[in-house]
């Protein structure tokens, strides 16, 4: 027992003396002042400002790229791509991630210059003035400030896969086909004729046994299922007297490409009369039904105005 006691003090006494520091980290620093700075002028497309944070050597990397013979992007080229941020996107900016702030570390050893590492993590954003596509994503850049407060190098860190959707926005791309004809059209307006004529459990024959259904009154994180949604028609039934539905246009049947979805789009008014009241009412009623490829609905989301049943 001696011997184990004596062995874990003398390696928790390793463990402590092997700590050796390397330098010190500011939270305020001149070098992060020159880097917030640099940043406002990259937000506002200022060139020329920008132009005088660099040093003449000045390099900018992409932290995620493989290629181990990346040279870097040089000053002039770097200054260029700045400006089409600003030039290209609406509402462009560059901010500290919510609850994150830069850091200044200044290294002792191998730092014969005296030269500042900034790290910041921040959020970029912006909208594309070409195709409308939202840009939100975090960033984390390294900064190396000289001496003289110029910036040396910056390597950034950020997902490119947020270019993907903007670079295929550029060309017209179908996504499959519209239909309005199609025996998932004729689905819906069975069910939705059944549940006018008060045939409740035909009506939810239609549907897959875990279908989940959403109303755009109630919390979409809590849809309810095929149970509760029978319960809840139930109840609507109790209370009004549905005189007529009415299809409004014609629905469509969207066959998607991408995703393999299929979606039934109609819309309706519903044309009540309040039990306790005898209340005309009328519900306009927009349904959106997505289906298996069995041909059953899988999730259905209403949208309506359930004032109008109150009043």
């Amino acid at each position: 027992m001696k011997k184990l006691l004596l062995l874990l003090v003398l390696t928790t006494t390793v463990t402590i003396y092997a700590q050796k520091k390397n330098g010190t980290i500011f939270i305020e620093h001149s070098a992060i002042d020159v880097i917030n700075d640099f940043t406002q002028a990259y937000v506002k497309g200022d060139t020329t400002k920008l132009a005088s944070f660099l040093t003449s050597d000045f390099k900018a990397y992409n932290g995620l790229s493989t290629n181990l013979n990346d040279k870097g992007t040089k000053k002039a080229k770097f200054i260029t791509n700045a400006y089409r941020w600003f030039n290209e996107l609406d509402y462009f900016s560059i901010s500290d991630f919510p609850g994150a702030y830069p850091d200044a570390i200044e290294y002792k050893e191998d730092n014969e210059n005296g030269e500042i590492w900034v790290q910041t993590w921040e959020l970029l954003k912006g909208v594309h003035k070409v195709t409308g596509v939202k840009f939100s994503s975090p960033v984390h850049r390294l900064f190396v400030v000289t001496k003289e407060n110029k910036i040396k190098t910056v390597i950034n860190y950020f997902n490119e896969g947020i270019f993907n959707e903007m670079a295929q926005s550029f060309s017209n791309r179908s996504n499959g086909t519209i239909y309005n004809h199609h025996d998932n059209i004729n689905t819906v307006r069975k069910a939705v004729y059944a549940f006018e004529n008060k045939e409740l459990s035909k009506a939810m024959s239609f549907y897959v046994d875990d279908a989940v259904f959403y109303n755009i009154n109630d919390d979409l994180n809590e849809p309810n299922t095929l149970a509760l949604e029978k319960k809840s028609r139930q109840e609507f039934l109790d209370n009004f007297n549905i005189t007529s539905i009415e299809m409004i246009g014609y629905p469509d049947y969207l066959e998607y490409e991408m995703g393999n979805g299929r979606s039934v789009l109609s819309w309706w008014n519903f044309h009540l009369i309040r039990k306790s009241d005898k209340k005309e009412i009328v519900i306009p009623m927009h349904i959106n039904d997505d289906f298996n490829e069995e041909g059953k609905i899988s999730s259905e989301i209403i949208y309506f105005n359930r004032t109008l049943l109150e009043k």
